[in-house]
């Protein structure tokens, strides 16, 4: 639009305004506008605007700045949001925010007109109007995120569906709230996300040591239901991590390699092989081991031990002994006198190492083997046995005779360091010995001549590979040589029957010289195996039997020849021999009865086999031909024998076998059989047919086995009932299970099946499972220390027994439930429930036993354990401007039981001080009823409501009216302030000396008190006010009677006014005791007197006659006899109405009250006209209308009965009588 244009519209727009004065307007606007025209007609608009309002022109403004304009929120930000048009229309400067700025503006708009003479004088008016502007929301802004970053954990291996986080997001338009759906962004499948609610949750297999690894990150998308307002998906996104937490679910494995390049994927290795050489140093690592340890869990469940076990890991240690994930091992030496290469077989060591993951209760070892080779080192030099051989050779010996060949050194080490060279010395002997360097033999040299007679002496040296030596001393003696040897003459074969002795001579010579050994002879018989059965002469070589010859002694195979050989040998040296055989026949005689070869043979057969071979008996006989050593067997009759067979068969001469069988008809039961053990008799006989029978005999025993074909069972069935408490110590032992089984050959083992929880018959899950251990010997014993009765109370362990060594059918037992019954101990305190009430007492009108607080506790054991008992420890006072004060037995508190919980009932226990102000502290209490009991305590403020407090409301009606009325006036009061009242008392306004006319027109003055549950109280002033505020309740409580509303005088406590009061009180006491002991002192004088006046008086009522016998003498000073009912002047019963209290008075000088005071006895006769003293018990006689008893009981003994006194003398018969019911004595 041009220029031009703008300007007439804004002419325009003036002129509808202005009316008249728009010549001046349009002159301003094309002054104005000039070179500097606004860019558009709303611009040019408002900038007309301020200045036709500079130039106060205009009727129609908004308000400038604080005085003029204002926008509320008032800011300068705000001001500038809106302007006005000429024509009042309110236009938009800015943009509007519904999250970011302000949801409600309100304008102030005023109108004025341009101002007109009134009276003379140019007049402004205007007035004034307020715009209302509320934003409204609409669906411009993107979801927003809460709480990130989000940041989660969930442990590897974790079920399927763990929730792992919530993510929430918003919808920034506030007032728009739109549906947030969420999906997930690149989780690999390893998370879920609920659409609606947020949450995310594992969906996949996750494991921290492959995948996904420690740390996934993954992004959620927030997305609106609904497009925004620009018709896009308003949506936002977000990155979540979830750190997957480490499990030990990973044992510690061996691998050969070496750290850090180790390839852990690669299989795990058992076995290593290492060397160290013997006797090595302590701490020395065995060489060539290449062993790292590796567990992939993080941290403390990555933490293993290390150690070692074996026959020799005493001789080793393992470092390091603790590794945390990963590390290289080493076997070092700790024990090297162990470590001998020629003492350890295979010169070779094992020893275990075993990983132990602590953490970790199952599965919790790996193990690697390691075997180390030892290697040898030259630590021995070659030794003889002896320092010393003496050695001889023959003469004539030709060259190469071995002189000696077992003198040899021993070197214990192995390989090189183990080879001996052995060499003679000196040099000089080698021309008549050598020696073989490799074996040590001592030979004849070559060209020697050996003739008898010298000796020889050399030294025999042994050097090992290693250079250390060994020597020993030689002596060789040469030694004559016999040549002839002996030479027997004839030939020896001698026949003889079986049973008789032999004796034979043996002849011989020797051709050596006669007289030397060389030709002495000697005669032996060369041991064989019939040399021990003779003897021989050694000088005359007569050979002899030891005893008659037996033909079953000689073996079979020799067919009764026996052949002796007898060496003669003469003494030379070397000595020389020759031998000859003596042959003898020894023919059989049948003098051998058969023989067992046991007298006891055990067999057994299992149950229910037919026709089976149960064992073989062997028996024979010593004789040598056949018709004297046939055998036959037979079983003897006896208890169970005809269950059995025997069957006998020849193993060789004379040598039977009986094979024992079971009777193929019969099958033995073992449950069924009364004999399980069967004791046969088996006969083995002989015949020569020459008619006598020899026989021996053998016990058999044959066991039934049983087979193992029963399955065991749990005895009792059901087992009994286990009850344990709580807190049980670990691998402490519960009870022990047992089982039976009737088979005789069993392994019974227990097995734990399941375990169910239960807690007041409901069950919880698997709280319990891990608490308890069923050992295979039947064994209950602790498994944790989570033992805890709050959370379970009965544990029902499902269980069966295996018998291991069943044969034939099922090896189970019945499946059987043990109740394990947890019993209670007193390990939970009482526990406070929370107080949220607020505890108010008034003094005033806090009575004894009134309850002015409640609290409430459990006690989350059972039994006597939950059962609690409430006390008041401490009683504090809190003023509220002066120091705390200590009360005590000022509350009490009531223990009373209510369902699950107990609940103490805090009452007042003495009168409290309604003067103070403040509030008390009340320290409570709760002590369970276990052994040692347990406490808590919580501290309790009750707030108090002093005097200050008091209101007073007159009411113009009668007390009974008030008290009739008096629910109908609190239900009045309480409408209308919203307060608890409290009626101290309702008493009469005016004093009770008023007029009886006034009394109808009484005021009654009710106090009470106004208070809130939070133990806020109200001022007189304040109820005045919230009365006349509520016209409901004033209505009622005017009909009512109340007439006026005011303060109770309270005075308050001065202390300078209470000690001058303490003074004067201690003063007036002071005082008061010197007045009692003056008057005590005055009584005592007084009561001498009475006491003569009464010994006179008895004088005279002892001449008195009654109506009625008299049980005993008078008693002084009264009118009573002392037997009960006996009154000597008035004989009538006294009237329990009436009371014989002592009367008061007030003047130490009062008249006396006894009767006997005015006493006139011994008065002169013409003292009858004088008057009597009436004292105030008389006075009070006479008021009722009677007389004192006794003055006129004397009376009347002097004056008759018309009045006249009489003379003394006997006693008158007329009965006396006196009507007064009642008896005034004050001094018996």
């Amino acid at each position: 639009m041009k220029t031009r244009e703008v300007l007439d519209k804004c002419h325009i727009q003036l002129k509808k305004g202005l009316g008249p004065l728009w010549p001046m307007c349009w002159g301003l606007l094309l002054a104005a506008a000039g070179p500097r025209q606004p860019s558009s007609v709303c611009a040019l608009h408002n900038w007309l605007f301020h200045e036709l309002v500079k130039e106060e022109v205009i009727s129609t403004e908004l308000e400038p700045e604080s005085q003029k304009f204002q926008v509320i929120p008032n800011n300068e930000t705000n001001y500038q949001l809106f302007y006005i048009m000429f024509n009042g229309t309110v236009v938009l400067n800015g943009s509007l925010s519904y999250n970011n700025k302000s949801t409600f503006y309100r304008i102030k708009i005023r109108a004025r007109d341009g101002g007109g003479l009134w009276n003379g004088v140019i007049v402004h008016h205007n007035n004034t109007a307020y715009l209302s502007v509320t934003v409204v929301d609409v669906a411009d802004l993107d979801p927003q995120f809460l709480g990130e970053p989000y940041i989660g954990s969930v442990p590897e291996n974790c079920p399927l569906g763990t929730p792992v986080l919530t993510v929430l997001a918003i919808d920034r338009d506030k007032e728009i709230n739109d549906v947030i759906f969420y999906n997930i962004i690149g989780a690999s499948n390893l998370f879920t996300i609920n659409s609606t609610t947020g949450v995310i949750a594992v969906s996949g297999n996750l494991d921290r040591e492959g995948v996904p690894g420690e740390e996934v990150q993954f992004q959620v998308v927030a997305r609106e239901k609904d497009l925004n307002i620009y018709q896009q998906v308003a949506q936002v996104v977000t990155t979540v991590t979830i750190q997957v937490t480490d499990l030990n679910d990973n044992t510690p494995q061996f691998y050969s390699c070496e750290y850090p390049a180790c390839n852990f994927t690669d299989s795990p290795v058992s076995n290593f092989l290492g060397q160290i050489e013997e006797h090595a140093s302590p701490r020395t690592p065995v060489t060539s081991l290449s062993i790292v340890a590796y567990d992939p869990d993080k941290g403390p469940n990555g933490t293993f031990q290390l150690s070692l076990r074996g026959p020799y890991a005493f001789a080793f240690s393992v470092t390091p002994q603790q590794i945390v994930n990963v590390g290289t091992v080493q076997v070092l030496v700790s024990n090297s006198t162990v470590l001998d290469y020629e003492k350890i077989p295979d010169h070779s060591v094992t020893v275990e190492i075993v990983a132990n993951d602590t953490r970790r209760t199952t599965s919790c070892c790996s193990f690697a083997t390691v075997t180390i080779r030892l290697l040898d080192i030259n630590d021995h030099r070659p030794e003889f046995n002896q320092s010393e051989y003496k050695l001889h050779v023959l003469e004539e010996s030709p060259p190469g005779t071995i002189v000696a060949s077992d003198i040899t050194a021993t070197d214990p080490d192995s390989g090189i360091y183990g080879e001996i060279t052995y060499s003679l010395l000196p040099d000089s002997i080698r021309s008549t010995f050598i020696v073989n360097a490799t074996s040590g033999a001592i030979l004849v040299a070559n060209g020697s001549e050996l003739n008898w007679g010298p000796v020889y002496y050399a030294t025999l040296l042994a050097v090992d590979g290693g250079g250390l030596s060994g020597s020993t001393q030689l002596e060789i003696s040469v030694v004559d040589i016999n040549n002839n040897p002996p030479v027997v003459t004839g030939s020896y074969n001698v026949f003889i029957r079986e049973g008789q002795n032999i004796s034979v001579q043996i002849q011989a010579s020797d051709k050596d010289d006669p007289g030397t050994n060389n030709s002495r002879l000697i005669y032996e018989i060369v041991p064989s195996s019939f040399s021990g059965n003779f003897t021989i002469d050694p000088n005359t070589g007569e050979l002899r039997s030891r005893e008659p010859l037996d033909r079953e002694a000689i073996p079979k195979e020799l067919a009764g020849n026996v052949v002796v050989t007898v060496l003669v040998h003469d003494l030379g040296i070397p000595q020389l021999n020759t031998t000859v055989n003596v042959t003898i026949l020894v023919e059989d005689n049948n003098d051998n009865a058969p023989r067992f070869n046991s007298s006891l043979y055990v067999f057994s057969v299992q149950e229910g086999l037919q026709g089976i071979s149960v064992g073989n008996v062997e028996a024979t006989d010593a004789d040598q031909t056949e018709i004297n050593y046939r055998i036959s067997f037979r079983i003897e009759s006896s208890a169970g024998s005809n269950n059995f067979l025997i069957l006998s068969r020849s193993l060789g001469t004379g040598w039977y076998q009986g094979n024992l069988r079971l009777d193929p008809d019969i099958a033995l039961d073992y449950d069924r059989l009364q004999q399980k053990l069967f004791n046969l008799i088996v006969q083995a006989e002989n015949s020569d047919f020459g008619g006598s029978v020899d026989v021996a005999t053998a016990l058999v025993q044959v066991q039934v086995l049983d087979v193992n074909d029963e399955p065991p069972t749990i005895v009792p069935s059901p087992p009994n009932d286990v009850r344990v408490l709580e807190n049980l110590t670990l691998h402490e032992w519960v009870a022990t299970l047992h089982a039976t089984d009737v088979d005789t050959n069993h392994s019974l083992v227990f097995q734990e099946l399941s375990v169910a929880c239960f807690r007041s018959s409901a069950s919880v899950g698997n709280v319990c499972r891990n608490w308890f251990r069923l050992e295979p010997n039947g064994s209950l014993v602790v498994n944790s220390l989570e033992i805890d009765y709050e959370a379970c109370d009965l544990v029902e362990l499902k269980l069966r027994v295996k018998d291991e060594f069943t044969e034939v059918g099922d090896p189970y037992s019945g499946n059987e439930t043990l109740r394990i019954i947890i019993g209670d101990v007193n390990d939970n305190p009482p526990e406070f429930l929370p107080i949220s009430s607020t505890f108010v007492v008034i003094p005033e009108i806090s009575v004894v036993d009134l309850q002015v607080a409640v609290v409430r506790a459990t006690d989350a054991d059972s039994g006597e354990n939950r059962v609690i008992t409430f006390a008041i420890s401490n009683v504090v006072f809190i003023t509220d401007n002066g120091p705390n004060q200590v009360f005590e037995n000022l509350f009490k508190v009531v223990t009373m039981a209510e369902k699950d919980l107990y609940v103490g009932s805090i009452q007042v226990a003495s009168n409290l001080d309604s003067s103070l102000k403040g509030q008390y502290q009340l320290k409570v209490e709760a002590k369970d009823g276990g052994t040692p009991p347990l406490s808590s305590s919580t501290l309790l403020d009750i707030f108090t409501v002093d005097k200050s407090y008091q209101v007073g409301l007159q009411f113009d009606t009668a007390l009974q009216e008030v008290q009739a009325s008096l629910d109908q006036i609190k239900v009045a009061l309480t409408m209308a302030t919203k307060s608890t009242i409290y009626v101290a008392t309702i008493k009469p306004l005016e004093t009770s000396s008023a007029p009886k006319s006034n009394r109808a027109k009484e005021k009654m003055l009710m106090e009470a008190y106004f208070v809130y549950s939070n133990g806020t109280a109200l001022m007189y002033e304040t109820v005045i006010m919230l009365i006349q505020s509520d016209t409901e309740a004033l209505t009622q409580l005017l009909n009512l009677g109340l007439s006026t509303i005011g303060p109770v005088d309270v005075g308050e406590p001065n202390t300078e006014k209470e000690l001058i009061g303490i003074i004067a009180g201690l003063a007036g006491a002071v005082l008061l005791i010197l007045i009692i002991m003056i008057i005590t002192l005055m009584s005592i004088r007084k009561s001498y007197v009475r006491k003569l006046k009464a010994l006179k008086a008895l004088k005279v009522a002892s001449n008195f006659s009654a109506s009625a016998p008299q049980q005993g003498p008078a008693i002084p000073g009264t009118n009573k006899y002392n037997t009960e009912g006996a009154n000597p002047v008035l004989g009538f019963s006294l009237d329990p109405s009436t009371t014989l209290d002592f009367e008061d008075t007030t003047s130490y000088d009062a008249v006396s009250l006894n009767s006997l005071d005015e006493n006139t006895v011994d008065a002169p006769e013409n003292s009858s006209d004088t008057p009597i003293k009436l004292g105030r018990a008389e006075a009070r006689w006479r008021e009722n209308g009677w007389e004192e008893p006794l003055k006129a009981a004397l009376v009347s003994r002097f004056h008759d009965l018309d009045g006249k006194p009489q003379q003394l003398g006997p006693p008158s018969q007329k009965s006396l009588s006196f009507d007064n019911p009642a008896l005034d004595t004050t001094d018996l």
